[in-house]
C-alpha cells in the first residue's frame, strides 16, 4: 500500500556547502578585540606578582575558613533558620558563631542579622565596655562620621549617646604620615580611660589604613600603660585582607558588618562582634536585653544559608576586591591621579 504524506521533516537537512568568507572575516575580527582598554591590559600584566601574592593570601584564609567549618561540623541542617523567639533553632546560630570566632582567633562571637550595620555592631560593643565616668579614647584620629552621634561628638538630641550617659571622649590625632602617632600614644592613657578605640580602615578619610601588625603594636603600648584598658577594633573593610585578625594580636573586641568583607557579597544584612567571651556576652545583651544574650532571635532560613555561604566565599571575594584596588591604583596613578593607597603597596583594607 502506498502512503502519501505532506509532512515536513522535523530537522532541516544538513548542508555541506562551504561557509561564507564574509562570516569568517567577521569572526576573525571579533576574536582580536581585547576586552580591556590598553592601559588596563598593560597594568594587569604588570601586576602578576601582586596578583600571585593575593592568590596565596586567598588560599591561606580559605584554608582557615574550611578548617573552622569542619570543627563546627557545619551541615545542611544549620541552614534551616527559625521563626518566633528562635528557641527551636537547629544549631545554626551556634555553629556560625563558633566558626566565625575560630576564623578571627577569638574566644567567642555573635553573628546576627539583627545588627543593622557595622555602626550598630560597634555601638553594641562600646556600650558593653563603657559606664558613666569612663573615658573612650580614639587612638587613630576621628572615627567614622556615623559614630559621632553614638559617641556624642555631634549632638544626638538626647537620644542616648555615650555622652548622654556620662562617658567622656578624647581622640589622638594621626601622625603626619597618616599612621598612628606612637610618641603621643605612649603617654596618652589616663586612670579613667576604660576603652581604646582603633579604626583599622581609612574609611572615608584620605589616610593610611592600619595593618594588623600596627594594631598589635598599639595594643601592647596601651596595655603597658594600663592592663585593664580594653581595646576595641573597628574591623570594617579589613576582614580577610591579611592572614591574621586583630583578636590574634590582643584586641578584646572587634566588630563589623556582614554587608562588607565577611559576607562574601552574598549576605544581605547583618553584623558581628567577636573577642573575649565576657565582652561578647555584654555586647549581645546590648543587642537584645540583659538575660537574653545570644540564645534567642529568629533568622529566616534563606538568610542563615546566605551567612554560611558568604562567610565560606569571603576570602575569595575579598581577594578579588584587593586585585581590583591594585589595578585601579596602577591605572589611575599612571594617568596622573592621586591615589590612596599608592600602587603596589600592601593593602590593609579593601578601600581604594
Amino acid at each position: 500500500m502506498l502512503v502519501l504524506s505532506c509532512a515536513r521533516p522535523v530537522y532541516p537537512t544538513l548542508s555541506l556547502s562551504p561557509s561564507r568568507p564574509k562570516c569568517t572575516a567577521i569572526r576573525s575580527s571579533l576574536s582580536n578585540v581585547h576586552p580591556f582598554v590598553p592601559e588596563v591590559a598593560k597594568a594587569a600584566d604588570s601586576l602578576s606578582s601582586e596578583f600571585r601574592g593575593v592568590d596565596n593570601l586567598v588560599a591561606c584564609n580559605s584554608s582557615r575558613v574550611l578548617k573552622a567549618f569542619q570543627n563546627a561540623r557545619v551541615g545542611s541542617h544549620h541552614f534551616a533558620g527559625c521563626t518566633g523567639y528562635g528557641h527551636d533553632e537547629a544549631g545554626g546560630r551556634e555553629a556560625l558563631d563558633q566558626a566565625f570566632a575560630e576564623i578571627v582567633g577569638a574566644e567567642s562571637a555573635i553573628v546576627r542579622s539583627q545588627f543593622f550595620s557595622g555602626t550598630h555592631a560597634i555601638t553594641c560593643a562600646l556600650f558593653a565596655f563603657l559606664r558613666p565616668g569612663d573615658e573612650l579614647l580614639a587612638v587613630a584620629g576621628a572615627p567614622y562620621d556615623t559614630l559621632e552621634e553614638v559617641i556624642g561628638k555631634r549632638d544626638s538630641h538626647g537620644l542616648g549617646s555615650l555622652k548622654d550617659f556620662g562617658v567622656m571622649y578624647r581622640e589622638l590625632p594621626l601622625a603626619e604620615d597618616g599612621g598612628l602617632d606612637w610618641d603621643v600614644l605612649t603617654g596618652a592613657l589616663r586612670p579613667y580611660t576604660k576603652c581604646a578605640l582603633i579604626q583599622r580602615s581609612c574609611g572615608y578619610s584620605w589616610r593610611r589604613s592600619l595593618s594588623v601588625e600596627e594594631i598589635g603594636r598599639a595594643i601592647k603600648i596601651i596595655k603597658m600603660q594600663n592592663p585593664n584598658c580594653l581595646v576595641m577594633v573597628d574591623n570594617c573593610y579589613g576582614e580577610f585582607v591579611e592572614s591574621i585578625e586583630p583578636p590574634m594580636v590582643g584586641a578584646d573586641l572587634i566588630a563589623g558588618s556582614l554587608i562588607k568583607n565577611p559576607g562574601g557579597t552574598v549576605a544581605p544584612c547583618g553584623g558581628y562582634v567577636a573577642g573575649r567571651k565576657k565582652w561578647v556576652d555584654a555586647a549581645a545583651a546590648r543587642l537584645s536585653a540583659p538575660g537574653l544574650g545570644v540564645d534567642c532571635g529568629s533568622t529566616p532560613g534563606d538568610i542563615m544559608r546566605a551567612f554560611f555561604q558568604g562567610l565560606f566565599l569571603a576570602p575569595q571575594m575579598v581577594g578579588e576586591a584587593i586585585k581590583g584596588t591594585f589595578l585601579v591604583a596602577e591605572v589611575m596613578a599612571s594617568k596622573g591621579y592621586k591615589v590612596q593607597p599608592l600602587p603596589r603597596v600592601p593593602r590593609s583594607d579593601t578601600v581604594q
